[in-house]
């Protein structure tokens, strides 16, 4: 199984300055930090904020690709997480194919924002991700379940994110 994810937003981790891509289940009950590197941010951000340059990117370079051979991508799934290491697959479907590949998570969030594509994660992604170990939520108020520094770390990073924490972010 998995659940619909919805964007939150981008901020970068004060501990190693570390973009860090946040997703959110629909219900907001999960949330989902994704580490990437900075040049995996720019495009993402990019996307995010509907930014257009004179020049295709890679990303649009792909979309336009993709348009030509009237590809679609009909979803991504963050997928698995090996070695902390999170995975992603992007689903995609013309008229005669329907396959899928493996991707970056960062890559794959790209496409699915050029393509207006949902987003999902596996519930196992979401039960193996640390937020989620150290924390349980209940009328979206957080506990801390983890009572280690690292937990309190968490519970404490995750409760001062703010709407302005994203706006912060250099595009």
């Amino acid at each position: 199984m998995s659940q619909e994810m919805s964007i939150y937003g981008i901020a970068v981790d004060q501990s190693n300055n570390s973009p860090v891509i946040i997703l959110k289940n629909k219900n907001n009950e999960k949330i989902l930090p994704i580490w990437i590197g900075i040049l995996e941010a720019t495009p993402l951000a990019a996307s995010i904020q509907e930014i257009q340059y004179d020049r295709p990117m890679t990303h649009d370079l792909f979309k336009h690709f993709m348009n030509l051979m009237q590809i679609r991508i009909q979803k991504i799934e963050i997928s698995d997480i090996v070695d902390n290491t999170y995975h992603a697959t992007i689903f995609f479907s013309s008229q005669d194919y329907v396959f899928s590949l493996d991707a970056r998570p960062s890559d794959a969030i790209t496409m699915a924002l050029k393509f207006k594509a949902p987003i999902y994660a596996s519930d196992t992604v979401l039960q193996e991700s640390l937020p989620q170990k150290a924390f349980t939520y209940s009328n979206n108020q957080q506990e801390i379940i983890d009572k280690s520094k690292d937990g309190e770390k968490w519970l404490n990073y995750l409760q001062s994110l703010s709407v302005d924490d994203f706006n912060e972010y250099p595009v």
